[in-house]
């Protein structure tokens, strides 16, 4: 199971990470605590959507859909 999740900056609100994980749980201790380097400078974070997907491809497709121009145009309509 894998899981395409986007992440919002609490300060920033204009912040935010797209990523993909098999464990949620831990991969957000890391945001939240400041272990990824990519989203240490802009804490804390708020999880904003999780999206849960039996099969690999497609969530990696999907995240690479949300990083791209179109995919953060339908992320600002839809996930706030």
């Amino acid at each position: 199971m894998k899981t395409v999740y986007l992440i919002r900056s609490i300060p920033n609100q204009h912040q935010r990470y797209v990523g993909l994980t098999s464990n949620l749980g831990d991969r957000l201790k890391e945001h939240y605590t400041g272990k990824s380097p990519h989203t240490s400078k802009h804490r804390p974070w708020r999880l904003a959507v999780a999206v849960l997907s039996e099969d690999s491809r497609r969530a990696a497709r999907f995240e690479q859909y949300l990083k791209s121009g179109s995919g953060r145009a339908f992320a600002n309509r839809h996930f706030g």
